[in-house]
């Protein structure tokens, strides 16, 4: 209960104040005269004034308001590690018991959980102090490993004590593997740099210098160990080898000492780029599709193409005067022995053998494809004839021979069941579904060749092969039996795909990684990883997921008829997961693999202490000190003692209730008034 007084007056408080210094004039220049009356005259003005201002007396019925502490608990991966979890369930009961034992204090309890950034202690703890009023809050404990990554950006509105009680050991000692520096892209095939740091050491210990076991691994390749100093930033080469993501795992050995197996494992992801792709396009005579080719090919801006044309035979003598024959000589040396191996992709283009290229040449691009390259043939007319390429050295690598003479009648190009699930053919546009017939245009003319290697994606006239995929050695080879896909470009009968086709048979040829007929993948989308196989066989067995703790699951593939089986696996572990369909390893990483939570573990005071010594509070060990015991203090009083922290009492209330009784009734009013009226009056008629 509290008793005051307070007014109500009954005119604004500007007339109240213009009356006064009314009243003030006459009646000082009354008293300075010493007239009769002029001090009853006074006490009338100052009663009537009093009436106006009305005062009252309120008496306020309280109720007093507990005091607000709040606890935030920090649940990040980090306070996941050896005892942490048990210290702090252990300390979360011991204070709600000393709490229920303390009169006047309220609980509320904040969870701390993980962020792609780290632990955000302090934006927890300010989002909470938003609904708690100031001169409520007792004050702030943290169960916390220390660990805060905002430590340094205080929550607004503390104006309490601030205390931390931390788990984990003063002292403690962690192996941990920190990336400094890593490229975002690299070309394909070319070794880039990685810069790290492997820290190993506790307070005050001088370790730099002593040797730790680096593993670098990706993608299934056999790992490759070398070591390297620790404490000591070094530099170690790495080399993407597939277009997209390369993801590399870097892991350290355990050191002495081991809080956690989390962070001696870094993920460093670099997407492979390539470098600028060069072919070279021979086109044994001038023709209609001649300049198809060249357009794909220019079209792309990652291609340097080379191109010539053979527009005479060199016997053949004319009377054409030399300033109108070729500009330069067509550099057969250069480009069959010297430089053949620099082109990522030879292109025949309706190429017969006049002389031009000896065999030994031909030979040379035999020893290109089986070392790696990439040959494409778009077939000539007459191919069954001793001067076209079947008839040559050029055959040991042709996945197909001729049967007999070209075939001269209209055709629709066809998908054949592998086509419709290899990825050079799938889902062209115009392919009509299973069974049914193409929306495309015919061509006129093609080679009659038997297949006799390699996976035939498309049929033409009498289902006589047209297009052939193949693998020789370590290159491949693709063969067009047909050279009129120029009749797709012009429109003939509706047209085609032939810009698409041509370019991912050139880019199937060059090995890109998106046309892998034989390819695993995986990628993450949200919570979920979407596993991904292409196949030519249909039904793909069943693919390993390994997850980062090492759980692993066997997980069937739903087939499509594009040749893609795919599944989806619940990402609920952070880390490097590993699929693999026997054969092929893919890596993907969930989650936050390299970033501050698990960078260093190692419980610490030291980031918090600022904070607590700013606010009154306090910072100890759990491990040490044990759970403090809980105390009420006055603000102006310390909040910490030798086993204790303290809660300030702030002596918050509400208002229940408010009693008002004017202390100048209008009877009493009226009745001084007129007293001090009449008792002026007396006194000046005297």
């Amino acid at each position: 209960m509290s008793i005051g007084i307070d007014a109500s007056p009954l005119v604004p408080l500007w007339l109240i104040a213009a009356a006064a210094l009314l009243l003030a004039v006459p009646t000082g220049l009354a008293l300075w005269r010493r007239g009769r009356g002029a001090f009853l005259r006074l006490l009338l003005g100052l009663a009537l004034l009093a009436v106006l201002v009305n005062p009252i007396a309120s008496e306020e019925k309280r109720r007093p308001l507990d005091d607000i502490l709040l606890l935030a608990v920090d649940r990040s991966p980090s306070q996941q590690i050896g005892t942490r979890p048990a210290e702090t369930e252990a300390a979360l009961t011991a204070l709600r018991q000393k709490l229920a034992r303390l009169q006047g204090i309220e609980l509320r309890e904040v969870s701390v959980g993980a962020d792609p950034v780290g632990t955000l202690l302090m934006g927890a703890v300010g989002q909470a102090l938003a609904d708690i009023p100031r001169d409520r809050l007792a004050g702030v404990i943290a169960l916390s490993d220390g660990r805060a990554t905002d430590a340094e950006s205080p929550p607004p509105g503390l104006a309490a004590p601030f205390h931390l009680l931390a788990t984990g050991k003063p002292g403690e000692r962690d192996r941990r593997v920190t990336i400094l520096e890593a490229p975002s892209y690299a070309v394909i095939d070319k070794e880039v740099s990685i810069r790290l740091r492997v820290d190993d050491a506790e307070a005050g210990e001088r370790i730099a210098g002593i040797p730790a076991r680096v593993t670098i691994a990706a993608d299934g390749r056999p790992p490759v160990t070398r070591e390297v100093p620790v404490g000591t930033p070094v530099t170690i080469g790495v080399t993407p080898k597939k277009r997209g993501p390369n993801i590399f795992e870097i892991a350290v050995a355990p050191g002495p000492a081991e809080l956690t197996p989390a962070n001696n494992t870094a993920i460093v992801s670099i997407n492979g780029i390539r470098d600028r792709l060069r072919v070279l396009l021979v086109s044994g005579e001038p023709h209609m599709g001649e300049r198809a080719w060249r357009n794909i090919l220019k079209s792309d801006p990652s291609v340097d193409l080379v191109h010539f044309t053979i527009l005479r035979p060199p016997q053949k003598q004319d009377a054409t005067p030399v300033n109108e024959l070729s500009l330069i000589a067509f550099p057969t040396r250069e480009l069959f022995e010297e430089k053949i191996s620099d082109f990522d992709l030879v292109i025949f283009d309706r190429y017969r053998q006049r002389g031009i290229l000896p065999s030994n040449y031909l030979g040379n691009v035999v020893d290109y494809v089986r070392n790696g390259g990439a040959l494409m043939i778009a077939a000539s007319p007459d191919a069954d004839e001793p001067l076209s390429l079947f008839a040559g050295i050029l055959s040991d690598v042709l996945p197909a021979r001729p049967r007999g003479p070209d075939i001269d009648a209209a055709f629709r190009p066809a998908l054949t069941a592998a086509g419709r699930r290899h990825p050079v053919t799938a889902d062209l546009p115009g392919a009509g579904p299973p069974g049914g017939e193409p929306a495309w245009g015919r061509w006129l003319r093609m080679s009659d060749l038997e297949a006799r290697s390699g996976t035939t994606v498309m049929t033409g006239a009498g289902d006589r092969p047209l297009l052939i995929l193949d693998r020789v050695g370590r290159g491949r080879v693709a063969l067009l039996a047909s050279d009129e896909a120029w009749l797709w470009q012009r429109g003939f009968e509706g047209g085609g795909p032939q810009a698409e086709l041509l370019r991912r048979i050139a880019h199937w040829s060059m090995q890109e990684p998106d046309l892998e007929e034989e390819d695993l993948r995986a990628h993450v989308a949200g919570d979920t990883i979407t596993i991904e196989r292409r196949s030519l066989t249909p039904q793909p067995p069943p693919v390993d997921v390994e997850a980062p703790s090492g759980r692993s699951r066997n997980i069937r593939l739903t087939d499509h008829d594009d040749g893609i089986a795919t599944a989806s696996v619940a990402a609920d572990e952070a880390g490097l997961w590993h699929i693999s369909d026997g054969t092929r390893v893919v890596s993907v990483a969930v989650g936050d693999t390299g970033g501050r939570e698990m960078a260093d573990v190692r419980a610490t005071i030291d980031t918090l202490a600022p904070l607590a010594r700013a606010s009154g509070g306090s910072t100890r060990f759990l491990s040490e000190d044990g759970v403090p015991e809980l105390r009420r203090v006055d603000p102006d009083r310390p909040a910490a003692g030798g086993g204790w922290i303290g809660l300030r009492r702030n002596g918050a209330y509400e208002v229940t209730a408010v009693t008002q009784v004017s202390l100048l009734p209008a009877a009493l009013a009226l009745l001084l008034a007129l007293g001090l009226l009449l008792g002026a009056w007396w006194r000046e008629g005297r």
